[in-house]
């Protein structure tokens, strides 16, 4: 019967949803808290580069905030 294929199609909706839901969590706690952005224009890369040199750590993702930057 159709309901002997529920566990099968259920097996295959979590190994497709694992990958989505794990990558937010690893690149939490490579990029130190921040979620990896994502760059889709040149306006985006600007800003991006603007946040890496303004932290002083060579690093997009370190910001020193605003009471910090001289």
């Amino acid at each position: 019967m159709w309901y002997q294929s529920l566990p099968a199609v259920g097996v295959l909706y979590v190994c497709l949803i694992i990958p989505g839901l794990s990558v937010p969590i690893i690149h939490r706690f490579s990029n130190g808290g921040k979620e990896k952005r994502i760059i889709r224009n040149e306006f985006q890369w600007n800003l991006m580069e603007r946040d890496r040199r303004i932290s002083g750590t060579n690093r997009y993702f370190q910001s020193k905030g605003l009471e910090n930057i001289d």
